[in-house]
């Protein structure tokens, strides 16, 4: 048989989709497997070759799964809302619908390139109007909810209200803005419409806030945190400022406690729950009111038994009462450092601890236990959004404090025994929570644990203080001034946000001139004409963010077509939690964090009946690109060859993967990349080559490495891709793209093929059972550990001892292809089917058992020394006893050779080990 890979897969990819052999049903005797990629967004640039990793995972273990006995959803959408089509947009004026649109329809055609397993009538676009219509539906029912602390769940709106009307807030735990106040019922009842809206607004689970938020005024919106990176946008990296406006927000630290513990149930790998535990980050302390005349600094401390060690107050930058509180001699150098601090997002803010800044205000405030004098300060490294946005510095006691204070020659203070100090001078910050207390008056003499109890009780005692949960999780930014996303479903009436009423949505984008910001600064849609509800009433303009449409996409596969609900709910009862998520570490306190969020809420409210998303997840790792780099001789039209870039003074530049061979660049094909160069004197090494040198490095298009899928697809074929990307390494590792050894991968299938060229009725022997029977074990085994590197090797093994043996039996055949049918599906629909003559798709086969028999050895064959040399084998029963095998030892030709007439002196026989003659 031969292996011609373009008939083949086309052939298959053709029949498979008009058989719908993927369409899957929503009940089924079979129980029910749930794989899932997170989908992508549909960029322009199309798929590269890193991409396809995690779907290959995912396919392998959806088509094993169904070999299993599973009945298996495996679909695939599209997050197809995002800031790069809106960017086109507004440089070309084209609609963003269009070019998303044309990017799917090249990422549909890429993704049916290489063989998955995907239903795709369950196919599912973020930013049609029949999606997110849901998501406009969800947003309804938080901004409906508000979160009983007491019931530790989301209620409806409608019962908080009764709860008013009956006892107003009196017996009520409910989680609400910190400005909300109490009230008895009779005063709800007095209440206008108007203010009672604007009360339920501080308890809504989504509401309008002022907020400190991330502006980014090229991309003329608002950026979450995990949208960020070192200072600037991740997508475009343009500069990001804090800024305050108003925005909508999501109360997830309602959820906080749900979602850290929540975390201990899922199969997630340790470093993703460490990085969404490290982000929600729960402490235990004590809120404590530092004064300045009638200004009140609240802080939050976990170690209020240092309050005595206390020798400075750092606000953030953002507070805006810095500007009545600065002394004039300070207020110029306090301005510019606020200017400066606008331009670093938080996480900047908080990863640079060893750069220290920092500017004193001219003021003072009062310890409200010790009664000293403090000075006060901003320093960017505090928060406006984390605790209170104030920081109580105790230099002897955290590290971060005492860089500051010896920065800054401000007094650190010691109070826990155990500081190092030398010369009356603290030498290092004593951060451990064990030690005596010190220079603290009725603290001192008590240990650190107990002496924070005293100090919590004490404050609250004198009205200055009490105990209190803190989490550094923040509620989420949900409104982005931007066009391309998804419209919330609100009016205004008399200023009061308003739902919409369900029974309109969707609420479709409307047509506007311009995809950018008004001249005033409005969002996009403030340019919409005649766009209100009713005629009368305006329509919010900001829009949804991208993790809206993400934060339930894996709900609406279970039922994509329903009109009357985001998904029935016998399908969502059906298909419950994925059970398999596979996708990138970059999502774990983003989408994977509001993902977590939004199926708790909806679990709450009834709609479905489980509270977290995805039981396993797995994050594959990156496929990096190996960068071709060219040498240009500085201030001349001259490139040199990469060994010979040494002898000049040269700068670095990338070159397109694609024109290098071997690391020799293609000079025809550069000056055509590149005709500006036509001109220009290349200086080739003494073989006649212009070398290029190499860099393993993320795969982009700024660094000209992408390697397109397609082309592999083309060169070699599916299958090898598919097989080759699993081969590379651990699924979990990164490793770099290396087009050596993809040729053996392709080999090994033409070399696979060879074994059914003449297939065989004939038992098959016990050697080829045993190399069949080890191969499904090992497969069986590492497919449970998604271990897909060690089952590619295991495969090549089996094939060469195969071709060892000449084995061409279908009784080793027939398993062996359907093991294999996972990984390589095409070549192995054409075994099947056409060598092997099969009439019904392999998908339909059954996964082979292994059986431990005949891995069983019955002899062993033993090395026969004679006097500590190896001069022959020969195999014996397991069984065998001494006298026996000795008496065939001594019988064997190639033994009396050696031993002639000498005399035995010793028989040495170690069963299953050796046979050694001392003669």
């Amino acid at each position: 048989m031969q292996y011609n890979p373009k008939d083949i897969e086309a052939k298959w990819q053709q029949k498979w989709a008009e058989a719908q052999i993927y369409k899957t049903q929503n009940h089924s005797e079979k129980p029910k497997f749930y794989a899932l990629d997170m989908f992508p967004y549909p960029s322009g640039a199309g798929l590269h070759i890193g991409h396809p990793l995690g779907y290959i995972a995912s396919d392998i273990v959806a088509r094993y799964k169904r070999l299993e006995g599973f009945n298996v959803l495996h679909p695939m959408g599209f997050d197809s809302f995002g800031l790069p089509a809106e960017q086109y947009a507004i440089e070309t004026g084209q609609h963003p619908e269009k070019t998303t649109k044309q990017n799917i329809e090249n990422f549909k055609n890429q993704l049916a390139k290489l063989g998955f397993s995907f239903d795709w009538e369950r196919e599912v676009q973020t930013s049609s109007p029949e999606y997110y219509r849901w998501t406009q539906w969800i947003f309804l029912q938080i901004f409906d909810s508000w979160y009983d602390e007491k019931a530790k769940k989301a209620r409806p709106i409608s019962e908080l209200i009764a709860h008013f009307e009956q006892k107003g807030t009196n017996d009520l735990q409910a989680t609400r803005d910190e400005q909300a106040q109490d009230f008895e019922a009779q005063t709800w009842k007095q209440f206008s419409e108007k203010k009672k809206q604007e009360i339920l607004l501080q308890y809504r689970l989504t509401y309008l806030a002022d907020a400190m938020v991330n502006w980014c005024p090229a991309l003329g919106t608002v950026l979450a945190n995990d949208e960020i990176k070192d200072g600037v946008s991740e997508r475009g990296g343009y500069p990001v400022e804090r800024k305050k406006m108003k925005q909508w927000m999501m109360r997830i630290t309602a959820y906080a406690d749900r979602l850290l513990e929540g975390l201990e149930n899922l199969a997630w790998s340790d470093a993703i729950k460490e990085m969404q535990r490290n982000w929600i980050s729960k402490s235990y302390g004590c809120e404590l009111d530092f004064k300045k005349d009638d200004e009140v600094f609240t802080v939050f401390t976990t170690r209020p038994d240092t309050i005595f060690g206390v020798t400075y107050l750092a606000i953030a930058p953002e507070d805006e009462r810095i500007a009545a509180l600065c002394t004039d001699e300070q207020r110029a150098e306090v301005e510019a450092y606020i200017e400066k601090a606008k331009n670093r997002s938080e996480r900047e803010r908080q990863a640079e601890v060893k750069d220290v800044t920092g500017v004193f205000t001219g003021a003072y405030a009062i310890n409200p236990i010790s009664g000293e004098k403090v000075q006060i300060w901003v320093a960017d490294y505090v928060l406006a959004g984390y605790g209170t946005g104030v920081v109580m510095a105790v230099p002897a006691s955290d590290e971060r404090d005492f860089r500051f204070a010896s920065h800054f020659n401000l007094p650190i203070k010691p109070v826990v025994e155990g500081t190092k100090i030398e010369n009356g001078k603290v030498l290092e910050a004593y951060t451990e929570k064990t030690g005596k207390i010190i220079n603290s008056d009725f603290l001192n003499g008590l240990e650190v644990l107990d002496a924070i109890q005293k100090a919590i009780a004490y404050a609250e005692e004198k009205g200055v203080g009490k105990g209190k949960v803190n989490f550094r999780l923040r509620d989420a930014v949900f409104s982005r001034q931007r066009y391309w996303g998804e419209p919330v479903p609100i009016y205004f009436k008399e200023g009061v946000p308003q739902p919409l009423p369900e029974s309109e949505l969707p609420l479709e984008l409307p047509a506007i001139d311009e995809y950018k910001p008004t001249a005033d600064g409005d969002p996009p849609l403030a340019r919409a004409k005649d766009w209100k509800y009713k005629g009368e009433y305006e329509y919010e303009q900001t829009t949804m963010p991208g993790w809206a449409g993400s934060s339930w996409y894996f709900l609406r596969y279970a039922d994509p077509k329903n009109q009357e609900a985001f998904a029935d709910k016998k399908a969502s009862d059906y298909w419950n939690s994925v059970d398999l998520y596979i996708g990138g570490t970059e999502h774990a306190v983003g989408h994977l964090l509001y993902a977590r969020f939004w199926t708790k809420l909806l679990f709450d409210r009834g709609f479905i009946s489980f509270d977290e998303p995805f039981k396993k997840l797995v994050n594959q790792g990156m496929i990096q690109g190996n960068s071709a780099l060219m040498y240009k001789v500085k201030e001349e039209n001259k490139f040199v060859s990469a060994d010979l870039a040494s002898d000049y003074d040269t700068t670095e530049l990338h070159v397109d993967v694609n024109i290098v061979e071997g690391g020799v660049l293609d000079l025809e094909a550069f000056k055509k990349w590149r005709p500006e160069t036509a001109d220009y004197e290349f200086v080739i090494n003494k073989n006649g080559e212009f070398r290029c040198a190499s860099q393993v490095e993320k795969m982009s298009k700024r660094w000209y490495n992408v390697i397109n899928p397609d082309k592999v697809v083309s060169d070699y074929s599916a299958d090898t891709l598919r097989l080759y990307e699993m081969f590379l390494g651990p699924l979990e590792a990164s490793k770099p793209w290396d087009t050596s050894g993809i040729e053996g991968v392709f080999k090994f299938l033409r070399k696979l093929c060879r074994l059914y060229e003449n297939i065989s009725d004939e038992r098959a022997s016990d050697a080829e059972l045993k190399v069949l029977h080890k191969t499904i074990k090992k497969i069986r085994e590492d497919v449970s550990r998604l271990s897909f590197n060690t089952c590619v090797s295991a495969f090549m093994v089996c094939v060469n001892d195969l071709s060892k043996l000449q084995c061409s039996k279908r009784e080793v055949l027939e398993p062996l292809t359907v093991l294999l049918a996972p990984f390589a599906p095409h070549l192995a629909e054409e075994l099947w089917q056409v060598q092997l003559g099969k009439t019904d798709f392999i998908m339909n086969a059954s996964l082979p058992e292994f059986e431990e028999k005949y891995l069983k050895e019955a002899a062993h064959e033993y090395p026969i020394s004679i006097n500590g040399k190896v001069r022959t084998k020969i195999a014996f029963a397991l069984d065998a006893e001494k006298e026996a095998v000795e008496t065939a030892v001594l019988a064997d030709e190639t033994v009396q050779k050696w031993i002639g007439d000498k005399p035995l002196k010793k028989f040495v026989f170690v069963p299953k080990r050796i046979i050694n003659l001392v003669v």
